[in-house]
């Protein structure tokens, strides 16, 4: 008798539990649905006539040690993000908004002017949700934020079209998220470590926890042929979900990721692997290679740094991670992402 894979401790479900248990089951079928639930896959598009929508859903948490503020923010900088990297402007969003008992009133308006100003500056327009205080959550909670947009057809990429030959780009680097989230969570320990102007360089990375303008300058100078955003799984997981929607091998340099100071020595306080630890914020993408230095050069004079860190190869030829001493090993999805195991493990300690 087989023995059923568990649901794992934390995080998102494999590509194996997905195709177990997901993908078989999702309701009445409809040939206006272009691409539906895959792994990997932010967005669904779906033909609305002369245009396609491209919409996508995602729940995001809050911690008031964070600052209210940064919760606002990430509900849409993180959830617009997913529609960004479709080569797709997002433009509507709803948002089911969860408080626990008793919150003050103070911190839903600090939640709600930080929505209100994100939305403002990233033209995206909020056209309903849901907002109520219950019972069995510890912190306010973004239970789902539904953000959508329009493109002509065939004008958008998705995470399934890298090819034979692009090259393959991040930006940033890789951590950047769990860097952010834990310098946040756990600025006395770490500022004992490292000190306090380390931690506040350390956390001001949030603020680079977005994909939409990476993805949609990227997109718009051309030769882009799929983009994904590092979030569960980091920046081998989100090259990985990219190849295998893709159907393609790829080879790539460890030693040509980017892993900031504060998130090497963030990681190595709290013992998790950064190329593995969640990075919203990086964009994973594949370009042709006679576009690569304009793309390059375009996000530059936005501030954004890009780096080559490998190449789609054939399917035959593997998915390898070569490492900084040459060695080779098989690129494969991480079963759990290490950024969970630090967060909650110590979330209920003290940070003293």
């Amino acid at each position: 008798m087989l023995t059923k894979k568990p649901l794992p401790r934390m995080g998102k479900l494999s590509p194996q539990l997905f195709n177990e248990i997901i993908f078989p089951k999702t309701g009445a079928p409809d040939n206006k649905l272009l691409v539906g639930p895959r792994h990997g896959f932010d967005a669904a598009i779906i033909d609305v006539g002369n245009q396609v929508m491209i919409v996508a859903e995602d729940p995001t948490f809050g911690v008031p040690s964070w600052g209210w503020r940064h919760f606002g923010w990430g509900i849409v900088n993180i959830c617009a993000s997913d529609v960004a990297v479709f080569g797709v402007k997002p433009k509507y969003m709803t948002i089911c908004l969860l408080l626990p008992i008793d919150t003050p009133r103070e911190v839903l308006e600090e939640i709600w002017d930080a929505i209100h100003s994100e939305c403002i500056k990233l033209d995206i327009t909020v056209v309903g949700g849901h907002t109520g205080v219950y019972g069995g959550i510890l912190y306010p909670l973004n239970g789902g934020c539904t953000v959508w947009g329009f493109a002509d057809k065939g004008k958008y990429v998705t995470p399934g079209g890298a090819r034979v030959g692009d090259k393959l780009l991040i930006t940033k680097g890789a951590a950047i998220e769990a860097t952010a989230i834990l310098a946040l969570q756990y600025p006395k320990r770490l500022s004992r470590a490292f000190g306090t102007s380390f931690v506040l360089k350390a956390q001001d990375l949030y603020w680079q926890m977005s994909v939409v303008e990476d993805a949609l300058t990227a997109f718009n100078v051309g030769g882009v042929t799929a983009m994904h955003d590092a979030t569960e799984g980091g920046v081998l997981g989100g090259i990985y979900e990219i190849v295998e929607a893709s159907n393609v091998g790829v080879k790539v340099y460890l030693d040509k990721i980017k892993v900031l100071e504060e998130t090497k020595r963030v990681c190595e306080f709290f013992h998790i692997d950064p190329y593995t630890s969640i990075s919203e914020g990086t964009l994973v993408f594949t370009v042709k290679p006679n576009m690569v230095e304009e793309v390059v050069s375009k996000l530059r004079k936005k501030s954004i740094e890009a780096m080559v860190v490998g190449e789609i190869v054939d399917l035959k030829e593997g998915r390898k991670v070569i490492l900084n001493d040459g060695k080779e090993v098989e690129l494969q999805f991480p079963e759990e992402d290490p950024f969970w195991k630090a967060f909650f493990e110590t979330l209920e300690k003290p940070d003293s």
